[in-house]
């Protein structure tokens, strides 16, 4: 169930999707006159678009029908992208007081969660004493994690020459977070924020309509104080690049 609510706008999307899927098939098949289904991958759009807007085939009662249900499928299909942002609105607003996000010179969060290896790490342990490097990454395993992973894991000692903790934070569990860790040998401190608590409780923003979680790095000094955020979910091996740039900078 819980599955079902965290994931219920890209459910909707892809549900309604499939009949929008067929409509559309049907429909450019019957104006570029064609049965084959490589006519739904082609880059043919504008005699598509004047069939849907306008009257291309007067007194067709097949092209009228295809054309009204496929107008029909894509204003509700429109229209669920309407309600996603004012829901997306609507809960930033109403978000509770004791959640805001994190910015450069604010202070991060207290959180503590369990690592990879199933120990409860307190960043009240490390606050203040050490430089800090929190990277929030959208999932184990996946490419751009990996290389991103992968690539902290090999400036690990450049890192720990400017005094920082390498810490990375996802929603995946212990054992999720134990098998990725020892698959690429990955030498530093990694998270599980099931549920994202940790994440709402940063700010960490969503990207590509809120279907997959933000891949952000925050470093953080000795004082406790946010002094650069990096927000990029494509290049995930700049994150380690503007992280150590910072670093230096601290010096």
């Amino acid at each position: 169930m819980n599955f079902l609510l965290q994931n219920i706008w890209l459910i909707l999307f892809f549900v309604w999707g499939i009949p929008l899927t067929s409509f559309r098939s049907k429909f450019r098949k019957f104006v570029y006159q064609t049965d084959s289904w490589l006519i739904n991958i082609k880059p043919y759009f504008m005699k598509e678009l004047k069939a849907l807007f306008g009257d291309s085939f007067p007194n067709n009662q097949q092209y009228y029908r295809l054309r009204n249900s496929y107008r029909i499928y894509l204003s509700i299909y429109f229209l669920l992208f309407l309600l996603y942002f004012n829901f997306q609105s609507s809960a930033q607003t109403s978000s509770t007081p004791s959640t805001v996000e994190v910015i450069t010179g604010s202070s991060i969060p207290e959180f503590s969660l369990h690592d990879q290896n199933d120990q409860l790490f307190d960043i009240r342990s490390v606050l203040g004493k050490k430089n800090l490097v929190i990277y929030f990454y959208p999932k184990d395993d996946s490419p751009g994690c990996t290389k991103q992973a992968c690539s902290f894991r090999d400036q690990f000692e450049v890192f720990r020459e400017a005094d920082a903790l390498i810490i990375g934070i996802s929603s995946g569990s212990v054992k999720s977070h134990k098998e990725f860790a020892a698959k690429y040998n990955l030498n530093y401190t990694l998270l599980s924020d099931e549920g994202n608590h940790v994440r709402k409780l940063f700010g960490v923003p969503t990207n590509f309509l809120g279907l997959v979680p933000g891949r952000v790095t925050y470093v953080v000094n000795k004082e406790g104080k946010v002094v650069f955020i990096f927000n990029s979910q494509m290049n995930a091996e700049q994150h380690v690049t503007e992280a150590l740039q910072i670093l230096k900078a601290l010096k």
